[in-house]
């Protein structure tokens, strides 16, 4: 077992558009430890949010090699990288991503579900009173305002105690008071349950809260 929760070598990521090849990423070299907190920064169209698909295994690399957890990502089909994300992995986005047609519990519970963990639903109910929303158990995603949103979507990463959180822009999509509450949440439960945390953002407020801070540009780490 390493130290490292990610590692990554020579990554590159390219994609054909009208018969031409267009990098997004070059010769990307990283290591995150366990239980590092490590945002990632740049403008837009750097390849930040790319590269975190990579690291997550959501995306194949063009080149390079990722280990996830002592597991390197290469061969592995999209099923095997499912299950390992759903043996390590939570994730939190800016769109919150919450199924619309299941209630707050029933989205929290999911992920317990995929991983067969006893008492599913008193675990969701646990962490959404965590963050707050032991009165919104049953509301469904359309009766919350968009900061109860992202608080059901940090219970339903953080339930199953993830070894790594992926977070895209986590505030991106609400005001500033509200994005300030949901990533002193976030931060919190990081460090109780000492999950490695990577954050793509473009705020430098709340990169600043991470233990490093690493920027890309045109697809290349600086």
């Amino acid at each position: 077992m390493t130290q490292f929760a990610i590692t990554a070598r020579s990554l590159a990521k390219s994609v054909t558009l009208d018969h031409q090849s267009l990098n997004i990423l070059n010769a990307i070299d990283l290591d995150v430890k366990k239980g590092e907190s490590l945002a990632i920064v740049g403008s837009s169209g750097s390849g930040k949010s790319t590269l975190l698909g990579l690291l997550a295994g959501l995306d194949d690399v063009s080149a390079g090699e990722i280990t996830l957890m002592d597991s390197s990502l290469s061969g592995m089909s999209e099923d095997e990288r499912a299950a390992l994300r759903a043996k390590y992995v939570g994730f939190v986005f800016q769109s919150f991503q919450l199924l619309p047609n299941l209630t707050a519990t029933e989205n929290v519970v999911l992920p317990l579900e995929v991983l067969n963990r006893s008492n599913p639903e008193a675990q969701a109910i646990s962490m959404l009173d965590r963050v707050g929303l032991s009165h919104r158990l049953t509301h469904y995603p359309r009766q919350l305002s968009g900061g109860e949103q992202q608080r059901v979507a940090l219970a339903r990463a953080f339930v199953a105690k993830p070894e790594i959180l992926f977070a895209d822009e986590p505030t991106g999509n609400l005001d500033t008071h509200t994005g300030d509450n949901i990533a002193d949440l976030l931060f919190e439960l990081n460090h109780e349950l000492n999950t490695t945390l990577i954050l793509v953002t473009h705020d430098q407020r709340l990169a600043k809260r991470c233990d490093r801070i690493v920027q890309i540009e045109a697809g290349t780490l600086l």
